[in-house]
C-alpha cells in the first residue's frame, strides 16, 4: 500500500478491506482502522449509511476514536477504496480565476487579434462579473466514474487528449432543497479529494458547435474520477477556503493553489445547486480545479504516468495511468 498523509483532526472516515474480504466502512484514527459495521448499533453496510446518520453518529464516532479497549486493525496492509458511493456526482466547472483564463487563452483562435495580455484581460473581467453575478457553472457527472485514491486509472483507446484535475470535493450529509449560502455548510459532512479526470478533445462537439459540451464523453468513463483517500469531518477543516491544492506527475509539481482563486466556494454552490436539484446524503460536489492542468503545460497523460495528489488535511491519492488494452 502507498504511502499516505495522514488527515486533519482526531479522525477521518474511509472504505476498506482485507485481502479475500468485502470492503468495509472505517473509521480511521492513528493509522489504525475500525470497522463501523461491527462497531456500530446499526450496522452501516457501507460510509453512505454512516453518512446518512451523520447528526447523530458523529458524536458516537468522536467516542469510538478514543477507546482503544476496541478492535483496531493497522492500516498497513489493508486497501483502501473510494471513501463513498454516491448517488450524485455534481461538478463545478470554470470556478478557478486562473484556471479559466489559462484555458481559454490556450483554445483562442489562431485567427484572434487579441495579444495574450488583451486576452487574458478581458476573460478575467468576465470571471469578475461571474462571480458577482453569482452564477455558478455546474453539471453532473456520474457515480461509475468513481474510482479509488490508489486504483489504475485506464486510458480510453479514444481518449486523445486525458487531462488531470485536482478538486476539493464536499460530501452531502442531510437532504438539501432550496438552502441559502449562509445555511449550505450544516449540510456538508466533510470534505475529500477527487481526481475529475478529461479528454479535452471531446470537451466540445465537433459536430455540433452549437450544441457546446459533452461532458458525457469527456469527462465519464470508468474510473475518471479518483477518489479519497479519506472523508474529513468539516469540523475538522477550519476553512475551506484555504486549501493548498496540488498535483504532481512523475514527480513534477503541475498544479500549486489555493482554494482561495476559487470564484464560487462551497456554501455558494451548494446552496446554487440546491435550487434546482435536491442533494442526497453522501452526494459530492466537485468545486472545480486550479491552473496547471495538462492543456496549459502541453502535456498530456499517456501510459505509465503517475499523478500524486494531495490538498492541505485531506491525505493524498496516487494513482497510475495504463492504456486501455484493445481487444
Amino acid at each position: 500500500m502507498a504511502t499516505l498523509a495522514q488527515p486533519a483532526g482526531p479522525l477521518a472516515l474511509g472504505t476498506f478491506s482485507a485481502r479475500d474480504e468485502d470492503p468495509f466502512p472505517g473509521l480511521l484514527v492513528k493509522e489504525h482502522v475500525l470497522d463501523l459495521s461491527s462497531a456500530l448499533d446499526r450496522a452501516p453496510s457501507g460510509m453512505r449509511a454512516v453518512v446518512e446518520r451523520w447528526e447523530e453518529t458523529l458524536p458516537v464516532l468522536r467516542s469510538l476514536a478514543d477507546d482503544d479497549t476496541l478492535d483496531w486493525r493497522p492500516l498497513e496492509g489493508l486497501r483502501v477504496h473510494a471513501p463513498i458511493e454516491p448517488r450524485q456526482i455534481f461538478q463545478s466547472g470554470a470556478n478557478y480565476r486562473q484556471h479559466v483564463i489559462d484555458l481559454e487563452v490556450a483554445h483562442r483562435s489562431p485567427d484572434d487579434p487579441r495579444t495574450v495580455e488583451e486576452a487574458r484581460a478581458e476573460i478575467a473581467a468576465v470571471m469578475d462579473r461571474r462571480a458577482a453575478e453569482d452564477l455558478p457553472y455546474v453539471f453532473i457527472g456520474l457515480p461509475s466514474t468513481i474510482a479509488g485514491p490508489h486504483d489504475d486509472v485506464v486510458l480510453p483507446s479514444w481518449a486523445e487528449q486525458p487531462d488531470w484535475e485536482l478538486e476539493l470535493a464536499a460530501v452531502i450529509a442531510r437532504p438539501v432543497y432550496r438552502v441559502t449560502v449562509e445555511e449550505a455548510l450544516e449540510y456538508v459532512a466533510g470534505y475529500t479529494i477527487a481526481n475529475d479526470l478529461t479528454d479535452r478533445a471531446t470537451v466540445f462537439r465537433r459536430d455540433m458547435k452549437a450544441i457546446g459540451t459533452d461532458w458525457l464523453r469527456s469527462k465519464n468513463a470508468p474510473g475518471f474520477t479518483p477518489l479519497g483517500p479519506w472523508i474529513v469531518p468539516a469540523e475538522s477543516i477550519a476553512d475551506p477556503g484555504d486549501l493548498r491544492v496540488t498535483l504532481k506527475l512523475n514527480g513534477e509539481t503541475m498544479q500549486d493553489e489555493s482554494t482561495k482563486d476559487m470564484l464560487f466556494g462551497i456554501a455558494r454552490l451548494v446552496s446554487y445547486i440546491s435550487q434546482t436539484a435536491q442533494l442526497l446524503p453522501g452526494d459530492l460536489v466537485l468545486t472545480g480545479s486550479p491552473a496547471g492542468n495538462g492543456i496549459h503545460w502541453g502535456r498530456l497523460l499517456r501510459d505509465g504516468d503517475v499523478m500524486e495528489g494531495s490538498i492541505t488535511g485531506l491525505g493524498a491519492q496516487r494513482t497510475r495511468c495504463v492504456a486501455e488494452v484493445s481487444a
